[in-house]
């Protein structure tokens, strides 16, 4: 398993090694102990940025993923799942409107951007779909942080 994660922001601190023990942990859980993963934590600015070049969203957001296994070449190098960019800026205010701990919100996006990378989509047109990524992001949370999110 390789990860790569690199922090360029500078508002809010990270704590690096836990993102890494837990993402182990997620991975072993869902079986991709072998695949390679990058995390990307950005400000408010960057995610906006990258958020308008990909997308066509003019705006920031929480999280964005790159899953490297979709498309005409996503079978040319399956180990690789792809990247998660994480907007800090936007996680702190995330967690401070709902009363979550800023770390415990950074997990939950990086939770959210694996499960795009696997395959999972909330922005279908199959409402099962939400669900059932929303099931799976509610047991995936409780299993590294021991309590519910609801």
């Amino acid at each position: 398993m390789s990860l790569s994660i690199l922090n360029q922001q500078k508002k809010h601190k990270i704590d690096v090694r836990r993102i890494r023990r837990n993402l182990h942990k997620l991975l072993r859980k869902l079986d991709c102990q072998d695949n390679e993963i990058c995390i990307l934590f950005v400000d408010d600015e960057h995610i906006h940025d990258i958020n308008k070049i990909y997308l066509k969203r003019d705006h920031p957001t929480n999280v964005i993923s790159f899953a490297m296994t979709e498309g005409s070449f996503g079978n040319v190098h399956p180990e690789i799942l792809g990247d998660i960019v994480v907007s800090v800026e936007t996680a702190a205010r995330d967690a401070k409107a709902s009363g979550l701990d800023m770390m415990d919100e950074v997990e939950f996006l990086v939770i959210h951007g694996l499960l795009h990378l696997l395959g999972y989509n909330h922005e279908s047109n199959h409402p099962h779909e939400a669900e059932e990524m929303g099931k799976q992001e509610r047991e995936l949370f409780f299993f590294l942080r021991h309590y519910d999110l609801d």
